[in-house]
């Protein structure tokens, strides 16, 4: 039996973060490796036989490095195209994230707001999973990127412009009781969505569900634990912009200065 348990978070960016957040809260005693391919970010521009590559070579070969015992992939374009084959390689589990529609559907009373990225919005999957969760409540599909690139310049420090997020989530203000954060990015910005939004709409995402899922699998596994001292790593497949704002947003999760982790040493 393992003293301890290795987990990999992985993402294109740092929306993951949210993600590692509710594990950790739930499994503080597990140490987190975190790993995002921000050479190839945006991912959801990718064609999936080259976002298949990149995330395979990355996640398997970190894996094997690291002695990771589980894989949460968190984002949305990554795990509804990469998860099939990466389970079919890895022998450790894959957990992926869905937009979180059947916890929303169980609570409006009205419509619900899905909140993504415009590539989830239009994939197939996502229309399957309202469909087959959400058929008697309405929902209203809001595509947008500019919420990734708020949350990733918040956690560099710069302030949220609300009037701008009002604009962004405009279509769907006074129209919508539950609110579904669709892309792992968008819980680093919960209170200011929130404060749009107003008390009266319900912001859920996949996280706790994950965490959950994280738990259940490890207790199947038998994995022992011992507690892990943070701070935790965390890499990048290319340098990143604001290397010094990046590191100070990431010091207040328990990170240590992102290395990189390229593809071609992969």
């Amino acid at each position: 039996m393992k003293t301890l348990a290795n987990i990999l978070i992985f993402d294109s960016g740092v929306g993951g973060l949210s993600v590692f957040q509710k594990i950790q809260n739930q499994l503080p005693m597990l140490n987190y490796v975190y790993l995002f391919d921000n050479e190839a970010y945006p991912y959801g521009e990718l064609k999936p036989e080259i976002l298949i590559s990149r995330v395979t070579t990355l996640v398997c070969s970190i894996v094997k490095r690291l002695n990771i015992d589980m894989v949460v992939i968190a984002c949305n374009t990554a795990s509804t195209i990469v998860l099939p084959a990466l389970r079919d390689i890895l022998t450790v589990p894959v957990v992926g994230v869905v937009p979180a529609i059947k916890p929303a559907a169980s609570i409006s009373q009205k419509a619900i707001g899905l909140i993504a990225t415009p590539a989830t919005v239009e994939r197939q999957y996502t229309h399957d999973l309202i469909k087959q969760y959400s058929s008697s409540i309405p929902v209203r599909l809001l595509g947008t990127t500019r919420l990734v690139t708020m949350a990733e310049e918040k956690l560099r420090g710069k302030a949220v412009d609300i009037e701008e997020l009002k604009g962004v989530l405009g279509p769907l203000i006074d129209q919508i009781d539950v609110a579904v954060l669709g892309c792992t990015h968008f819980p680093l910005l919960h209170n200011e969505i929130q404060t749009v939004f107003g008390s009266d709409v319900t912001l859920v995402d996949s996280g706790l569900a994950i965490a959950k899922r994280v738990e259940d699998l490890l207790q199947l596994n038998n994995i022992g634990f011992q507690k892990k001292q943070k701070p935790y790593a965390i890499y990048s497949s290319a340098t990143p912009w604001e290397g010094v704002a990046l590191n100070n947003g990431l010091q207040q999760f328990g990170f240590s200065p992102v290395q990189t982790f390229r593809l071609q040493d992969a």
